[in-house]
């Protein structure tokens, strides 16, 4: 019963930073002196294009940009009636590309579920890899496997994404004939879900996820080993050694169990940074996510565009970190669902 009033909580409690994060997402968007539409009115006033001004002032009446910016800000989240009435965000509007000259919706609706498809791979190996390098490299401290994980995990660490990107476009494809490029074969888009589609994905993701994967798979393998480290030269583990508990049974019960805290409390932060580390590999790679359509929104300023995509990567990171208290909850006893004499 606590569990879900807790969790109930932590619900209302995203949902409250996800509205003052959409404050700061709308303020920052609009920092930068003029927009899209201004400047474009501005180069074809000095062409004396006077349709193409027509058009764009009839654009920002009809999306409520002639406005205050706290109005827009309410027509944009849909909490007050604009021009076409409510058609924010809560009704499920995400508004204009004047980039693309399409709705944002159409832009991003594919690119949304494969932004999601390719991070929660590349975590899924984050994890994977992590976990078993990070508890051996401790258990064998000062050995060669420990010397031979550190050596890979600064490597990974060292080695930026994008360079990692092109390299195994190049030799990926050579020498193991990987897919490169997109997320699936073009033959296969737009056709129903099959198992040659599935298994096409599946291998359009092995390039990406080793990519977008490998340097925060080294960073929490080296965070997990410290934390074993640390927790191996502990009083109580001598203990258990001197009762001659098994090492596996005695690694699993106690270290790993406390080092594995911080493990856990990383998921929120390692679904946002998966989407903003994966840019430039989606644009070094054509894949199809939301990385390059930000890219492009930010350098037009084209607003709603580029505020739909943020406010994505916003709730990537708030779902990320309500899951990772949810499950440290669950994990250490010691934790009283955010009580002080717990």
């Amino acid at each position: 019963m606590m569990f879900l009033r807790y969790a109930v909580y932590r619900f209302f409690t995203m949902l409250l930073t996800l509205w003052v994060v959409s404050i700061l997402v709308f303020i920052i968007i609009n920092l930068p002196p003029g927009d899209f539409l201004s400047n474009q009115i501005a180069e074809l006033r000095a062409t004396g294009q006077a349709a193409g001004v027509a058009k764009a002032e009839f654009l920002r009446t009809e999306y409520a940009l002639d406005r205050p910016l706290w109005e827009q800000y309410l027509i944009w989240v849909g909490f007050v009636p604009g021009p076409n009435g409510f058609a924010g965000l809560l009704q499920g509007d995400f508004g204009w590309s004047f980039e693309f000259d399409r709705p944002v919706g159409e832009i991003v609706g594919d690119a949304l579920w494969l932004t999601v498809l390719v991070n929660l791979a590349a975590v899924l190996f984050v994890y994977v890899v992590a976990l078993p390098l990070g508890v051996l490299a401790a258990a064998k401290s000062e050995t060669w496997i420990d010397y031979t994980a550190g050596f890979v995990g600064y490597l990974g660490l060292a080695t930026p994404n994008f360079l990692l990107a092109l390299i195994l476009f190049y030799y990926g494809n050579k020498y193991f004939d990987l897919p490169i490029g997109g997320l699936m074969d073009p033959s296969l888009e737009g056709e129903p879900m099959s198992f040659e589609k599935v298994k096409s994905i599946l291998l359009h993701l092995i390039v990406p996820t080793f990519v977008i994967g490998t340097s925060g798979a080294a960073a929490m393998m080296q965070r997990l080993r410290a934390n074993m480290l640390d927790e191996l030269s502990k009083p109580y583990v001598e203990t258990a050694r001197a009762k001659g508990m098994a090492p596996s049974r005695m690694l699993a019960k106690y270290p790993l169990r406390v080092a594995f805290n911080p493990f856990v409390a990383d998921i929120g932060n390692l679904l946002p940074a998966m989407v903003s580390g994966s840019v430039l590999v989606s644009v070094v790679l054509g894949l199809q996510t939301i990385g390059p359509s930000l890219l492009t929104a930010l350098k037009s300023q084209d607003q709603f565009l580029a505020a739909f995509i943020l406010m994505f990567v916003a709730l990537l990171t708030l779902i990320g970190t309500m899951v990772s208290d949810l499950l440290l909850v669950l994990l250490d006893p010691r934790i009283r669902y955010g009580s002080r004499d717990g």
